[in-house]
């Protein structure tokens, strides 16, 4: 498999915190998004499917969902952390507020099942 085709298979989650996402500015939850993504990108830089999806730049997939609120947000971090599901909870200080989970690069099969109860951020 080419290295296109294998990084065209991977794709990295996003989910933010829908209480921010209806009452906050639209450029201060792209913010909170881009910090996670950031975030993760780096704390899992050596990650072979990291470093694959990073090979080609301009075909990199990301979904972007929504979690109803902040206990849902929390919950999914918690199924996540049980299961070995890397990722980075962004939490916004100083308030506090955890804003958003991005997941590092996965192959949709292995993790679509822990976020397919959320809708694409809208």
């Amino acid at each position: 498999m080419s290295s296109a085709s294998a990084a065209a298979k991977l794709v990295q989650y996003v989910v933010v915190n829908g209480e921010i996402a209806k009452s906050w500015p639209k450029g201060a939850v792209i913010a909170q998004c881009c910090h996670a993504v950031s975030a993760v990108s780096h704390l899992y830089s050596s990650d072979p499917d990291t470093v694959e999806y990073f090979k080609d730049l301009d075909n990199m997939h990301k979904v972007v969902l929504e979690a109803p609120d902040v206990g849902k947000l929390n919950s999914l971090g918690e199924v996540l952390q049980q299961n070995d599901i890397k990722h980075k909870v962004w939490i916004e200080q100083p308030e506090n507020i955890p804003t958003c989970i991005a997941l590092k690069p996965y192959r949709k099969e292995d993790v679509h099942k822990y976020v397919k109860q959320f809708k694409l951020l809208s």
